[in-house]
């Protein structure tokens, strides 16, 4: 192993060496300091004569006598299945204060791309119990379904209700004790943020289940890069390997993305759209595209990736390329946070692209795909009906729309509103469902089939609903 003394240039994480052989991409280096430190880098760029290495401890104490040696190998994560229960930083070195990993293997933490013929696809319900995902924006096994939220929105705390809750109903009732894991990836958050996440992986008991990485904000943003690759390699070994469902929770994309920025910047690239690297897309899509499933394995790996929008924009390139890629995306409101409504959900701009194919008879219930259509368009004609409402008084709507101004109403304070403790089961979320529609005219369900209608509309809840509208 050759040991050179050849820096020529610093430059932010970077730094620059002169070679006299050929280095391959995306290997490992090591630097060492004068002082004696060990750094570990990773070769960004190698063209003859000279690369480029991003160090992933910041390139601080680094100066041109400091030596680097190349280890002839891709960064490798080491995976066994007494990971569940450990808190790693972003690297992935245990910082729990638990014992050394001892690895049952090493696998490249680039993954290797799922053979689109060998993919299955994804159908099988995901309960959270969080009613305006598992009644509106169904999660299925094997989906990307990413949280647009904002600076200063409770998306952590929905992340981890959602990582506490998570279970795969239909094999808990086959009594099959399905495995369950979730990797938790965490990404130039706070050091509050941190505690609060590890103080409620404890207090829940989840954190028996779940892996933790942990990249802080005062971490390189080098190594905000690796983190999520360290998670995906971990997930896909318990999902493809050791037969888990794996969910895995990434926030926050944007802090990755800003990483991405940062060195783009450091390289003197020619950025794209607001500063970004042009090759963004592609990146977040190698990140992406590792959820699935594959025919013959039962595992399946899930991934809710959180991203907090830049001034809400959600034209910004972080939620649109990410829209692009993903299938679908719930959307948090600040109108509706400021309401005191948790989670603060908008299910109105959330799509789940693969829902249909997870919910239905035999996968959560029959009158689930249709109770969701008519909460949804009734919702939407109260939200327009609210506009109108500014403009002309109350008084002067017809009574039917009074009661789709009240259903809009009732909607968010009892069907999305629910705090972050309340674990609501799939038919607990169908039944609330019905309470609300029942307060409208059954000739206003023109999107529930008659015979549901007849076995689950309940006459006292429009009785009761024209009670309070004559009070």
């Amino acid at each position: 192993m050759k040991e050179y003394q050849t820096i020529t240039e610093i430059s932010g994480p970077l730094v620059f060496a002169e070679v006299d052989e050929p280095v391959g991409y995306d290997e490992i280096v090591e630097i060492e300091t004068e002082d004696g430190r060990t750094l570990r880098g990773q070769v960004l760029e190698s063209s003859d004569g000279i690369v480029s290495i991003q160090v992933f401890e910041g390139t601080g104490g680094i100066d041109r006598n400091a030596s680097v040696r190349f280890l002839g190998e891709t960064m490798k994560m080491p995976v066994t299945e007494d990971l569940l229960g450990r808190v790693l930083d972003g690297s992935g070195n245990p910082i729990d204060g638990g014992p050394e990993i001892v690895p049952d293997e090493r696998q490249d933490i680039v993954g290797k791309a799922i053979n689109p013929y060998s993919r299955e696809y994804p159908e099988e319900f995901i309960q959270t119990g969080v009613s305006a995902i598992d009644g509106m924006n169904t999660l299925v096994r094997g989906q990307k379904l990413p949280i647009f939220s904002g600076s200063g929105l409770p998306h952590n705390e929905l992340a981890l209700q959602i990582a506490r809750q998570a279970t795969v109903p239909e094999e808990d009732e086959e009594g099959e004790g399905s495995e369950f894991a979730v990797i938790f990836g965490a990404m130039g958050i706070t050091a509050e943020e941190a505690n609060e996440f590890m103080d409620d992986f404890e207090r829940t008991g989840a954190l028996e289940r779940s892996v933790v990485f942990m990249n802080l904000a005062d971490d390189p943003a080098v190594e905000r890069q690796v983190t999520p690759r360290l998670a995906l390699t971990t997930a896909e070994y318990l999902a493809f390997e050791k037969d888990y469902h794996v969910l895995v929770i990434l926030t926050d994309m944007t802090n990755y993305c800003e990483a991405l920025r940062e060195i783009g910047a450091a390289r003197e690239e020619v950025p794209g759209r607001r500063g970004y690297p042009g090759y963004m897309y592609t990146d977040l899509a190698q990140l992406y595209e590792r959820a699935g499933r594959i025919e013959g394995k039962e595992g399946s790996v899930t991934q809710i990736p959180i991203l907090t929008m830049p001034g809400d924009d959600d034209t910004h390139p972080i939620p649109d390329l990410t829209g692009y890629i993903t299938e679908g995306q719930i959307m948090m409101d600040r109108d509706l946070n400021s309401q005191g409504i948790e989670p603060p959900v908008n299910v109105l701009p959330s799509l789940s692209r693969l829902m249909d194919d997870g919910i239905g008879e035999g996968l959560t219930r029959e009158d689930h795909g249709d109770v969701s259509d008519q909460m949804y368009a009734a919702y939407a004609e109260g939200e327009d009906l609210r506009d109108l409402v500014n403009i002309v008084g109350r008084e002067a709507l017809s009574e039917r729309d009074n009661k789709f101004l009240d259903f809009a109403d009732r909607f968010e304070s009892e069907f999305v509103q629910q705090g972050y403790d309340t674990n609501r089961s799939i038919d607990e979320t169908l039944e609330l469902g019905w309470d609300l529609l029942s307060a409208l005219p059954k000739t206003e369900l023109n999107r529930i089939d008659e015979e549901l209608i007849a076995e689950h509309y309940r006459e006292d809840e429009t009785e009761a609903a024209e009670v309070t509208a004559d009070d």
